[in-house]
């Protein structure tokens, strides 16, 4: 009975609290500000803390601020999918802005040049907030952060203005920030209720992680696939900040975390300097928490290896990356193991580390700047020694998956050439035009080796993330290391991708292979015109061109265009797609002729994606980016809860990523499957279509004993045996329809699970399987790797007039891993003939 009574005592002094919220809860307390700075509330109407902060509002206190302050300038660097403005503030001393242009040269030619004088120079701060749109203390602090540095009115602050350019960035993730501020805000109570059962806690899936198509983009770092990230990265590079923050969220019964994070889960590639560096920093956190009386923890739980992340991409940049980790209240006030945590209590946590940071960037602002210095200056010295070395990547069938990695490289000021010819090496065939060459004596070298490196040995077996992220295997490329740069061929300084063009105009047939990326969108364009296609189930030659398996077939004749429409149609569909179209003026080859039983009639898919509840949003949102964005084809997004009352005879394809459906939703979905449906399953809904008797597989069952393992030990003993995400080889069936496309005999897989999936007895049925010892990069425990070994991520089987198709592993990963989007494609368009 006392104890309810404290717990009810402690909620009605923090709800008073809270209802008596100012500014004076925030800011220190000890300076004056300047009454012509507008306060967050006389611009967005409401005490920091009272509400959740929604984006259109952030913008526009940033702007009011920047009006009314010569201490900041305010850029709109672009848009989300959303459309909502990506901002950057850049907050400086006024004569540094009247500067700023010389102190930003200035600053990157202390990465360049070998002797450098720090005495005088600015350090650069870089400072962002809420990159998972539901950790939004962070971009509420922002409001306050940028108040004080706009408003305070010190000695110490007007010094720290003077020697610290700060780069601005209030919310990285808009989309999702004004998503969760709309759930939070709508589901308040008046009288706030802290019961974690409350709905205000309690989101509807997507939620307010992800941006507008479910992306984690705190994994987009390296990849820079997403706007918001090709954005952020673009004023990275522009600037090389010394210190970069990175202000999230935890679970609501945690305290407060700061790096560095666990030392032996640093990436070799990091300078060890950088993790003392950083504990140093972190001196400055703990003193200013102490201050408020902020519970904290450090060098725990979180970890610097993935460099995709944004407190650890700058460490393989000469900056120092830090994360910060607020246990979140999700709304506005919610019972905790530390008491009620309220969300003025995390926004203040939030606030106090960005001004220690500030801080520790101040005190340290030499050392940080000769760290910086010493790290490009050691790399160049690394890089010298490999100055006739260099890396070759392409794909002399696909110029498009060359090009987007090259892009990648482009963005991260990696510099790279054409090849000066043909080169054949490694037993490998990398032709000019469909290939790079990217020597190693060149500033980012060490970038770029944490781009290509392949490693399979660890001083740790624990992973926060992914253990490999391998570029060139990620998009099945070949490369080659150790080439000559004799080879090199011009700089590439106008990166552009391979002009599409068809050979002439026919009064017969058109040829498309499917080597291509773009060749779906293309296929997809076509028979959207109610044109007839087919494809080629064997290899042929033709006019001196071997075509291979999935050659696209577009005879001339019963058309519903003439000849002369038809040329101008496919002229602009090879345009578009980035492809090659050839005319062809007969039927007879070497090989199947073109009017063969050998090329099979195709037809337009109609395809559904299964979202909602169940279903892991990543997944769900990788694949919808994929129809949406790269190859333009129309998806219908079918909620899990209407399935049961959707007409689905309007789809042909329904791709159900991992997850789990209804037993009523399983029941509907395998009448349609049953009536001529193809469903395409992934990773963990294997389990419910196996369960439901969509598909009979067999799974490797796995026994581990834990032996002398203690009690302490075990969630590390667990963690080891996690697949947190490697890359694996597999062979390949080419003369299999799910491989068409492919090149090669072998594919590089990536894999986050341990789904082990037996290998059907008649080998024609596993036309992808792992081989004998198919680790090519990243961490896998030998228990895992061995049970992996000979097993398969794909199968397909006939249920009644359907089929199920089902893969065990991500195609789609962080719409990165370009190398294997194809196999995804080939089960929609060719599902008839798996």
């Amino acid at each position: 009975m006392n104890k309810l009574f404290i717990v009810f005592l402690m909620f009605c002094m923090t709800t008073q609290a809270q209802q008596n919220l100012d500014l004076s809860y925030y800011l220190p307390q000890n300076i004056t500000y300047s009454p012509s700075i507008p306060t967050p509330k006389s611009i967005i109407r409401h005490e920091v803390g009272e509400w959740h902060i929604t984006h259109d509002k952030l913008v526009q206190y940033m702007y009011a601020l920047a009006e009314a302050s010569d201490r900041i300038h305010i850029e709109d660097r672009g848009s989300t999918f959303e459309g909502r403005p990506l901002l950057l503030l850049t907050i400086t001393a006024p004569q540094n802005h009247s500067n700023i242009e010389t102190i930003r040269k200035e600053h990157i030619a202390l990465t360049e040049n070998n002797s450098v004088n720090t005495t005088n120079m600015p350090i650069i701060v870089y400072q962002g907030f809420s990159i998972h749109g539901n950790e939004s203390s962070g971009s509420n602090a922002a409001l306050l952060a940028a108040y004080y540095l706009a408003a305070a009115e010190s000695n110490e602050v007007n010094e720290l203005l003077k020697t610290t350019v700060i780069l601005f960035d209030p919310s990285y993730n808009p989309d999702g920030l004004q998503r969760f501020a709309y759930w939070a805000n709508s589901n308040k109570n008046k009288n706030l209720n802290p019961d974690p059962n409350d709905r205000e806690y309690n989101e509807v899936w997507p939620g307010g992680r992800t941006n507008h198509y479910w992306f984690d983009m705190n994994r987009d770092w390296l990849p820079v696939q997403l706007p918001e990230s090709r954005i952020r990265i673009e004023s990275f590079h522009k600037w090389l900040p010394n210190i970069l923050t990175d202000h999230h969220e935890m679970g609501t019964n945690s305290s407060f975390f700061f790096q560095p994070g666990t030392p032996s889960r640093t990436h070799p590639l990091t300078p060890k300097l950088n993790y003392e560096l950083t504990k140093n920093i972190g001196d400055f956190h703990a003193r200013a928490l102490d201050k408020i009386g902020s519970l904290y923890y450090t060098e725990e739980d979180f970890d610097d290896f993935y460099y995709g992340k944004g407190s650890t991409f700058p460490d393989i940049n000469g900056s120092i990356g830090v994360l910060f980790e607020q246990a979140s209240s999700r709304g506005h006030m919610q019972e905790s193991n530390n008491g009620i945590l309220t969300f003025p209590f995390t926004i203040r946590n939030q606030f106090t580390a960005a001004l220690s940071t500030l801080k520790a960037g101040f005190t340290m602002r030499e050392t940080l700047l000769q760290y910086q210095h010493d790290f490009y200056k050691n790399a160049r010295a690394e890089a010298s020694k490999e100055a006739t070395k260099a890396i070759v990547f392409g794909d002399e069938k696909d110029a498009a998956r060359t090009f987007h990695l090259a892009e990648i490289l482009k963005r991260h000021k990696i510099t790279f050439h054409e090849l000066k010819k043909d080169l054949s090496t490694h037993g490998k065939q990398f032709k000019k035009g469909y290939s790079y060459i990217v020597p190693k004596n060149q500033k980012n070298t060490r970038l770029l080796n944490a781009m290509f490196e392949t490693r399979t040995q660890f001083q740790d077996s624990l992973f926060y993330d992914v253990s490999a992220w391998t570029f060139p295997l990620a998009f099945n490329l070949d490369y080659a290391e150790n080439i000559s740069t004799s080879n090199l061929g011009a700089e590439v300084t106008n990166l552009k991708m391979k002009t599409g063009d068809i050979s002439g105009k026919s009064n017969y047939a058109y040829l498309m292979e499917w080597h291509e990326y773009y060749a779906p969108k293309a296929l997809n364009d076509i028979l959207n015109n109610n044109l007839r296609a087919k494809v080629a189930m064997q290899p042929f030659s033709l006019n001196g061109k071997t075509y291979d398996y999935g050659t696209i077939l577009i005879p001339v004749q019963n058309q519903t265009k003439d000849a002369e429409k038809l040329f101008t149609f496919l002229k602009s569909v090879a345009i578009e797609s980035h492809l090659q179209i050839n005319a062809v003026s007969t039927g007879l080859t070497t090989g199947i002729d073109l009017g063969s039983s050998k090329f099979k009639t195709l037809t337009t898919p109609k395809a559904a994606l299964i979202v909602g509840d169940g279903i892991r949003s990543y997944d769900a949102g990788e694949i919808w980016h994929l129809f949406d964005q790269r190859y333009d084809i129309r998806l219908t997004k079918l909620d899990t809860k209407s399935i049961s009352q959707s007409n689905l005879d309007r789809y042909n394809t329904i791709i159900l990523p991992s997850g789990s459906l209804s037993a009523e939703a399983s029941k509907k979905l395998k009448l349609w499957v049953e009536n001529g449906g193809t469903l395409i399953g992934y990773r963990n809904a294997l389990r419910t279509l196996n369960e439901n008797e969509f598909i009979k597989l067999e799974f490797k069952k796995m026994e581990r004993v834990a032996k002398s393992i203690s009690y302490e030990q075990r969630e590390d003993y667990n963690g080891a045996n996690v697949i947190g995400g490697a890359i694996f080889e597999a062979r390949q069936d080419r003369s299999h329809p799910i491989n068409f496309g492919y090149k090669n005999d072998k594919i590089s897989l990536f894999r986050n699970n341990t789904l082990f999936m037996k290998a059907d007895k008649q080998s024609y049925n596993n036309p992808i399987q792992y081989s004998e010892n198919p680790l090519l990069s990243g961490y896998i425990s030998k228990t895992n790797l061995d049970s992996l070994a000979s097993t398969v991520p794909f199968r397909v089987n006939r249920l009644k007039s359907g089929k199920v198709v089902v893969f065990t592993d991500n195609t789609n990963f962080r719409a990165f891993w370009y190398g294997t989007n194809k196999l995804l494609m080939n089960a929609i368009f060719f599902r008839k003939e798996l």
